[in-house]
């Protein structure tokens, strides 16, 4: 059965290109050009997409509020965003990197780029399994987008999520501050590795006293170590 893909973007011509481009390679597709409208057909119960590719730049509702507002929605947490951007700055870039989206391309772009990433994406969906963290302490439910410390929920944003569970999932062991960069923030990000630091002591901060839970291994990255007296494994549900 063909997997629906959502378009949101108001120029005709890169919504017809995409569009053609999808159902070719299988898709069925949506195209909205307003921000409202792709919004609704985002949230339809009915229809949910398996991907969505999101223009930056819109009327209305912009990309920026679209991917905020999805990421908030039980339905759509988890579903793969690609946003596509006329702007060049690393600010913008970051900025929709850290609502919640996947992965960017810059206007102009190869469609087949567009359409590898676009596989990429969901092959990495489908392998996610179902999977909770538990130390006594610290619990993050990878799933359901969720952490708390001591009992009380963790608020934290899409990014900082991500790159908490990046950690959790790999206990005890060394991740490069490259490796967290190619995993959370996506290959194709070229900015400055400072980034990281500043989101690891936003995230510990946020943790408050779980936050020690991250150890800095200096001059090479970070290790997830937990928080717990008899820290667990992560442990897969089905």
């Amino acid at each position: 059965m063909p997997r629906p893909a959502l378009i949101i973007e108001d120029d005709a011509d890169i919504a017809e290109s995409v569009r053609y481009n999808l159902e070719s390679a299988g898709f069925k597709t949506l195209v909205a050009s307003t921000g409202e409208h792709g919004l609704s057909l985002a949230l339809d119960t009915q229809n949910p997409p398996a991907v969505i590719v999101l223009d930056l730049m819109l009327p209305g509702m912009s990309g920026i509020e679209i991917c905020r507002r999805l990421r908030r929605e039980n339905q759509t947490r988890r579903t793969p965003i690609i946003m596509l951007t006329a702007k060049t700055s690393e600010a913008e870039r970051v900025a929709g990197l850290d609502v919640g989206a996947d992965d960017y391309l810059g206007k102009p772009f190869s469609v087949n780029e567009l359409l590898a990433r676009v596989r990429a994406l969901l092959r990495r969906t489908d392998e996610e399994p179902r999977e909770r963290y538990d130390d006594g302490r610290l619990a993050i439910d990878f799933d359901d987008v969720r952490a708390s410390c001591d009992g009380a929920n963790v608020k934290l944003t899409h990014k900082e999520f991500q790159l908490l569970s990046t950690l959790a999932k790999k206990k005890d062991r060394v991740i490069t501050r490259q490796q967290l960069l190619d995993q959370v923030w996506g290959y194709s990000y070229y900015g400055d590795a400072r980034t990281l630091d500043v989101h690891i002591r936003r995230l510990r901060q946020k943790l408050d006293t779980c936050g020690n839970c991250i150890e800095t291994v200096v001059g090479v990255g970070y290790r997830f170590i937990g928080c717990g007296p008899l820290a667990s494994s992560v442990s897969t549900d089905g």
